[in-house]
C-alpha cells in the first residue's frame, strides 16, 4: 500500500525511534526540559529569531499566533484558502474572539492592492481594527506552491505600511526553502511571527514551533498554556524534531521529485488534469475531468493507494518520507489501470 493522503502521515524512522528512548528530558512547564530548550533555540536561530516554543501542533501554532497578535474584535486579513480560514475548526473565533477577512487569490499570495484596500480606517467605530495580515508559504489548496519572494516581500511591505504584523504559517516552509534555494530564514525575517511544523514533510511524529521576538514567544506561553499545551516531559517528541531538522530537509529534494514524476504520468491520463507547472512541491492536485472524485478515490483504494478529495472536484496526491520510488510506480501503475466512468 502506498499512502498518499498527506506528508502527515509519515512514520518515525528506525534512527528516530533510537532517539525517542533514549531522549533527556525534563518538565517543560517548569522550563527544565533541555530538549526543548536545544530545539527551541536551534529552530529560533535557523529563522532568524530571537525565541521560539514547542507546541503539539500546526493548528495549535496558528492559533497562538492570532491569539498573540491581537485582541478580541480586532481583524485578521488572509488569503481565502488559508489552512487558518479553511481547516482549523473556526479557532481564530472561538479561542481568540477576532474576525477573519478572507482576499481572493489564485495563487495564493494576496495582491497588495488588495491588502490595502481591505484595511479598515482607524477611528471610525463602526469598523473592527485591522491587526494582522496572515501568509502561508508553501500554500496548501494552491497544490504546494512556493511564494514567489518579490511578491512575498511586496505585499509585507503593504501590510507593514498600514500598521499591520505579518504572521507566516510556514508549516512546509522547509519545503519552499528547498525548492526555493533559499533559507528558511529569508522568509522568516521578513514576519514577526512564523510557525513550523516537524511532522510533515520532516517526519517527526508530533510537534511544531511558534518563532518570533521573546516578548512574543513569552505572551505566546501564556496562551499555550490556556489552550492545555503546556507538557511535561517532552522531550522525548523534541528529541525525535531536532532529528528530523537536522537529518531530513535537504532530502525534501526527493519528494518533490517524486511529486514531479507523479504529476507528469497523471497529465498522460485521460481522465484526470493536473496542471504541472502548478507542482512546484510534494504536493500534486489532480481535477477530475471523467467520472468523479469518489469514483477514482474508490478505485485507486482497491488497488492500495490512497489519496484524498481535495477542493472542488480534485484529488491530493502527497509524496514524503515514506513514499520510495517503487512506491510512485505503484500509483501510476493503478492509475493507468483505471477506466473512467
Amino acid at each position: 500500500m502506498v499512502d498518499l493522503r498527506s506528508d502527515t502521515v509519515t512514520r518515525p524512522t528506525r534512527e528516530m525511534r533510537r532517539i525517542l528512548a533514549e531522549a533527556e528530558v525534563g518538565d517543560d512547564v517548569f522550563g527544565d526540559d533541555p530538549t526543548v530548550h536545544r530545539l527551541e533555540e536551534e529552530v529560533a536561530a535557523l529563522l532568524g529569531h530571537e525565541a521560539a516554543l514547542f507546541v503539539p501542533s500546526g493548528t495549535m501554532s496558528n492559533a497562538v499566533a492570532v491569539a498573540a497578535h491581537t485582541r478580541p474584535g480586532d481583524e485578521v486579513l488572509l488569503e481565502e484558502t488559508a489552512h487558518i480560514f479553511q481547516y482549523e475548526g473556526g479557532g481564530s473565533a472561538a479561542l481568540s474572539g477576532v474576525q477573519l477577512w478572507p482576499i481572493r487569490s489564485d495563487t495564493g499570495l494576496p495582491d497588495p492592492r488588495d491588502v490595502s484596500a481591505r484595511v479598515r480606517p482607524l477611528g471610525d467605530p463602526h469598523f473592527p481594527i485591522s491587526r494582522l495580515l496572515c501568509l502561508e508559504n508553501t500554500h496548501n489548496r494552491a497544490g504546494g506552491r512556493v511564494l514567489p519572494m518579490d511578491g512575498f516581500r511586496s505585499v509585507i511591505e503593504t501590510a507593514r505600511s498600514h500598521g499591520l504584523a505579518v504572521h507566516l504559517d510556514g508549516a512546509r516552509l522547509w519545503n519552499a526553502a528547498v525548492a526555493s534555494g533559499r533559507p528558511e530564514s529569508d522568509y522568516a525575517t521578513l514576519c514577526d511571527s512564523v510557525s513550523v511544523c516537524f511532522s510533515k514533510g520532516l517526519g517527526a511524529p508530533v510537534g511544531s514551533a511558534f518563532v518570533g521576538s521573546k516578548e512574543l514567544v513569552d505572551r505566546g506561553r501564556l496562551i499555550r498554556k490556556r489552550l492545555g499545551g503546556g507538557m511535561r516531559q517532552v522531550g522525548i517528541l523534541a528529541a525525535a524534531a531536532l532529528h528530523a531538522v537536522h537529518h531530513h530537509r535537504t532530502r525534501l529534494a526527493e519528494d518533490h521529485a517524486r511529486a514531479r514524476r507523479l504529476a507528469e504520468g497523471i497529465s498522460e491520463l485521460a481522465g484526470l488534469d493536473v496542471k504541472l507547472d502548478s507542482v512546484e512541491t510534494n504536493i500534486v492536485v489532480a481535477e477530475v475531468v471523467r467520472g468523479t472524485r469518489d469514483f477514482w478515490l474508490r478505485e485507486l483504494r482497491e488497488r492500495n493507494v490512497w489519496a484524498v478529495g481535495f477542493g472542488g472536484n480534485g484529488v491530493r496526491f502527497v509524496t514524503h518520507l515514506d513514499v520510495d520510488d517503487a512506491g510512485i510506480d505503484l500509483a501510476l501503475d493503478a492509475l493507468r489501470s483505471i477506466e473512467p466512468e
